[in-house]
């Protein structure tokens, strides 16, 4: 295996905290079928989204966020550097966990925000779960500069802090 390349996906899922996603330029190859994402903490879930590409959307979403055309990407930066420690899932509708609804990436995304009921989305989510107190609404203003080099430079920091420590 290359230094860079990624282990095959046998049921196709990524996790991933977002300081360690922001550290990544190109899609890696095994991720490319990978169709649905969500933004989370340890308890709860901030939303769920789908794509062709899960991995250029959530980009998309984090640079849209600095021009608050991305409700859950100014979330994300109004919450820096909190928001390091969020993590990103990337599923695969065709997983054998969505049998039962057909792997139709439309009703896969129906099925997990009804499932989680996440703060950010409000189409097919009858009553979104509050954003816990402890974070800042995504209206708020941004906690952060708006230059996403810098940003990248302090995940670099925070993922070798984090690397570094005695487990």
């Amino acid at each position: 295996m290359n230094p860079g390349s990624h282990p095959p996906l046998t049921d196709p899922k990524v996790t991933i905290s977002l300081k360690r996603f922001l550290l990544i330029e190109q899609c890696p190859e095994t991720w490319r079928s990978l169709d649905l994402y969500l933004f989370r903490d340890d308890a709860v879930v901030f939303y769920v989204g789908q794509s062709h590409l899960a991995f250029a959307r959530v980009w998309q979403h984090l640079l849209d966020g600095f021009k608050g055309r991305s409700l859950v990407g100014r979330f994300v930066w109004s919450n820096w550097p909190t928001s390091m420690r969020f993590t990103l899932e990337l599923l695969s509708s065709q997983s054998a966990q969505f049998h039962a609804i057909g792997h139709e990436v439309t009703a896969v995304e129906q099925s997990l925000i009804a499932q989680w009921s996440p703060c950010l989305n409000v189409t097919h989510n009858r009553q979104p779960t509050p954003i816990p107190p402890a974070y800042r609404l995504p209206n708020a203003s941004l906690r952060c500069g708006r230059s996403l080099k810098k940003l990248i430079r302090e995940a670099e920091r925070a993922v070798r802090m984090e690397d570094n420590q005695p487990g």
